[in-house]
């Protein structure tokens, strides 16, 4: 399996070597030249395989410069019941007929990216072993993907991690998930400013080719094809839990900011899971539901980012998104470049021409709808979810089980993605319940523990600068 740029880059390169890299040189980000596509027999194959099988399974037909007995041992190393609580590793949790939750949260960070970051960890200890290298991990994060990011990396040889969140903009247990730890190769820095401003440094740093190639700069934002990929698998464990029959169709509902998640769920569909809708649920900051509705994207500024009760999707430039309007537009990687290169930093968005757009033709072939949901929405939800099926949700979670209940369809299985464990957002939770929601024994009191932090501009070269100053 090959890979190229969404801006053009055809250069062969194989999946070890995008592990490393994160953005294409170009700047675009890293698509399979063509993605595999499943057929019936081999659906019904795997339905009832263990999770780590399944995930062997779809990422062998996406790697094949690592041994097959290597990627399966590293899959078996992943998924585990003693780190992700369950045998069945994403559980399917019933709320009504034809109404289902999936437990993605059950890893050592409470959050569902853990199910790629996990496997990250092993994946990148393993090549940089082989090639006797080391990396220096540059990221972004709106609270979960620092902290699984971090535990994924605690430890692991030739790897150093420079996280870069928000200041003061994540929860208190995001906060202290992340800055309580002490490891060596763990640098936390709080950017002055938005989930945004870090992202834009990340990649700012990541076209920056010859300081990139220096410091040997990669990334565990879901830019980076590995972590997408990864997150392909519980789309495929979803379904197979929902449905006795490979001839049924489900439908997803996927909490989104970055547009990764529901990404992975784009890919499924591709490869020929039979997916009816993809429904993407976003809060009060609904730049990729105004897309969907409009055929619009326009980038919200740092000031015009709203800070909501599901933080982790406060984001309003959605990086992920260039690989789907990629596919959208035919793969067609010169209108890819223009709109979002030149047109994005010159006019803050775009709004593609009715031909591309076409709702009923092109968006819709895709299988995507969308939807958003506010504060008030939130609380309804999660008092909703407690009253009426005994079951406590996080603030993400609930903009997702929202927006799914607007978008059912008689006969087809909606699934909604659970993205956090509630106690990640308790100050949320006590609002709509009046109940303290307890984490896990292991990281109980963990908001009382020492942290360490550097607090810095949104400026890309101080991150530069302190990136160098600890790699010596």
């Amino acid at each position: 399996m090959k890979y190229l740029s969404t801006r053009g880059d055809t250069t062969p390169r194989g999946f070890s070597d995008i592990l490393l890299e994160g953005l294409a040189p170009d700047g675009g980000l890293y698509l399979p030249a063509s993605y595999p596509r499943i057929d019936a027999a081999t659906l019904a194959q795997w339905r009832g395989l263990p999770y780590a099988e399944l995930a062997f399974r779809i990422l062998s037909l996406y790697i094949d410069d690592i041994p097959a007995a290597d990627l399966q041992r590293l899959c078996a190393a992943t998924y585990t019941e003693q780190t992700f609580g369950t045998p069945r590793i994403t559980p399917l949790k019933t709320l009504e007929d034809g109404l289902y939750l999936e437990a993605l949260s059950n890893g050592p960070t409470l959050a569902f990216k853990d199910m790629a970051m996990q496997l990250l960890g092993h994946l990148f200890e393993y090549e940089l072993a082989r090639r006797g290298e080391e990396l220096n991990i540059l990221g972004a994060t709106s609270g979960d993907t620092g902290s699984a990011a971090e535990y994924a990396m605690r430890g692991k040889k030739g790897v150093r991690v420079f996280m870069l969140s928000p200041h003061g903009r994540m929860s208190p247990f995001q906060q202290a998930q992340m800055f309580s730890l002490q490891d060596a190769n763990i640098h936390n820095i709080a950017i002055e400013g938005v989930f945004d401003d870090c992202q834009d440094i990340v990649k700012a740093v990541s076209n920056d080719l010859d300081f990139k190639r220096r410091h040997r700069i990669g990334t565990v934002n879901s830019i980076n094809w590995a972590r997408l990929l990864a997150q392909v698998v519980y789309y495929f464990a979803g379904y197979f839990q929902a449905t006795r029959s490979n001839d049924e169709r489900v439908s997803f509902a996927v909490p989104s900011g970055n547009f990764g998640n529901i990404c992975a769920g784009h890919v499924a569909r591709m490869m020929g899971l039979p997916i009816e809708r993809l429904v993407l649920a976003t809060n009060e900051n609904n730049v990729l539901d105004e897309f969907f509705r409009t055929g619009t994207y326009r980038v919200r500024s740092s000031a015009e980012t709203h800070e909501t009760s599901s933080p982790s999707m406060d984001i309003s430039k959605a990086s992920n998104f260039e690989r789907f309007v990629f596919d959208l537009l035919g793969r067609d990687a010169a209108r890819t470049r223009e709109l979002f290169g030149a047109t994005l930093a010159r006019d803050g968005g775009f709004t593609l021409a009715p031909g591309e757009f076409a709702p009923a033709t092109r968006v819709d072939g895709f299988g995507f709808a969308s939807g958003s949901s506010t504060h008030a929405d939130r609380l309804a939800t999660i008092r909703e979810a407690w009253q009426r099926w005994q079951t406590m949700i996080d603030t993400h979670t609930a903009d997702g089980l929202k927006v799914a209940r607007d978008h059912r369809q008689p006969g087809v299985p909606m699934i909604v993605l659970e993205t956090a464990l509630p106690a990640k957002f308790a100050a949320t939770i006590v609002e709509a319940l009046g109940v303290q929601p307890e984490p896990p024994p292991a990281l109980r009191g963990i908001e009382a523990l020492p942290r360490r932090c550097t607090v810095m501009p949104a400026d890309a070269a101080a991150v530069m600068h302190y990136i160098e100053a600890h790699c010596r």
